[in-house]
């Protein structure tokens, strides 16, 4: 029983990361790489969907396409904040450009990786942005 209830603990202790991407496969390509990691993560198809779930609370970093039906990534991540959620972001995409990449770091991005990227940055951006959020006060 004491072994059950510290699992418990050890589980929501872990970093969850929500990944937005339109794109089933590299929805779930993100996700199971992020697990592998020993991460948490759950996928979202929208940011519509996202922002209905039970998770936006509880993520520690946030990994959105940028350009999605509906809500994009950086429309996404302006609601999140002006809902005075400060998730850590990281955008990604497929057809990078300077003023998109302006517009995400500008909007306090972590980084905009470019779709086909290394994984290892992925992580390492990830790492990072969950480091950083177990350190900030909740607000």
């Amino acid at each position: 029983m004491l072994q059950d209830q510290h699992r418990k603990v050890a589980v929501t202790n872990t970093p969850l990361v929500a990944i937005v991407d339109d794109d089933e496969t590299v929805c779930e390509a993100i996700k199971e790489f992020i697990e592998t990691a020993g991460l948490s993560a759950r996928a979202f198809a929208s940011a519509e969907a996202f922002l209905d779930s039970d998770f936006v609370d509880r993520v520690s970093c946030l990994v959105a396409d940028v350009q999605m039906p509906g809500l994009d990534g950086l429309q996404l991540h302006r609601k999140l904040v002006d809902a005075g959620h400060n998730i850590p972001v990281i955008f990604i995409t497929a057809f990078p450009n300077d003023a998109v990449r302006t517009r995400a770091l500008q909007a306090g991005a972590i980084c905009l990786l470019k779709k086909p990227f290394d994984p290892a940055v992925l992580l390492e951006g990830i790492r990072s942005a969950v480091e950083g959020s177990e350190r900030r006060p909740e607000p």
